[in-house]
């Protein structure tokens, strides 16, 4: 396939609060030290397959890791995740890219919904974002419904709209739940449908997924493939991404199709 494909991977860096969704507490310092060691392997990943790529951060977990999201910012784009992933109020949007802008020295371009809830455009806008990275067009039972949705990047509003990427037809979602829960040739089968129409594929997925996450109260569907399996099933669709397309950030997708 051809190298004119682009590859836009991103990474969601945030407290490690999914737990408490299912009925379980974790200390704040083992939900921010869970993501960050997820993190250091994901890094791993990214080096031995050149990959650069989009990391959503919450301001306040970047405020604990200052140092390590400068580093993260040398070599791919830092987004804002809010502030807090599990406390939000609109004054959050300006605060969180403002907070990032500081620690980084960089400007914050983009933006990504903790759960991909909806978020309000003018408010995002006004805020001072490019685009917007929360939605998957698709549908999820009991998080959204979005099959009216388009399934590649569009303007709204004067803000891009940059979308999880989704099969054509039956919309089969490209993601971390997928990537953790069906075979790899499904995943690459998808993959390679969406590359083909698309000439891109926007894919997440979060650090703590590389923990060991048995011992937490969490549904099979996420605890069973998680730490060195999430690893190890990462690392092999890095490397067939690696053959299908050149990775590069949100922000530097949108200046290549002179959109900024």
């Amino acid at each position: 396939m051809s190298k004119a494909n682009r590859l836009l991977i991103s990474v969601d860096v945030e407290e490690f609060d999914i737990p408490q969704e299912f009925g379980g507490q974790v200390p704040l310092q083992e939900q921010l030290s869970v993501s960050h060691d997820g993190l250091m392997r994901v890094l791993d990943l990214f080096e031995r397959y050149g990959v650069r790529a989009t990391f959503f951060v919450t301001a306040y977990w970047a405020q604990h890791y200052p140092e390590l999201v400068r580093q993260l910012a040398d070599r791919h784009e830092v987004a804002s995740h809010a502030y807090y992933h599990s406390e939000f109020t609109p004054a959050h949007l300006a605060s969180s890219r403002l907070a990032l802008q500081e620690i980084t020295g960089m400007p914050v371009y983009g933006f990504r919904m903790p759960r991909l809830k909806p978020v309000d455009i003018a408010t995002l806008k006004g805020a001072g974002y490019l685009y917007d990275a929360s939605l998957n067009p698709t549908w999820l039972p009991g998080r959204y419904n979005n099959w009216d949705k388009p399934r590649t990047p569009f303007l709204e509003n004067d803000l891009w709209i940059m979308p999880s990427s989704v099969s054509p037809l039956c919309r089969y979602p490209v993601f971390w739940l997928s990537i953790k829960n069906m075979p790899g040739f499904v995943t690459r089968h998808f993959s390679n449908t969406i590359l083909r129409k698309d000439r891109m594929l926007a894919c997440y997925f979060h650090p703590w997924e590389l923990a060991d996450l048995g011992a937490y109260t969490l549904p099979g569907y996420i605890r069973r493939v998680s730490g060195s399996k999430m690893e190890q099933r990462l690392s092999s669709f890095l490397r067939y991404l690696q053959q299908k397309g050149e990775f590069c950030t949100h922000v530097e997708w949108l200046r290549q199709q002179s959109h900024i």
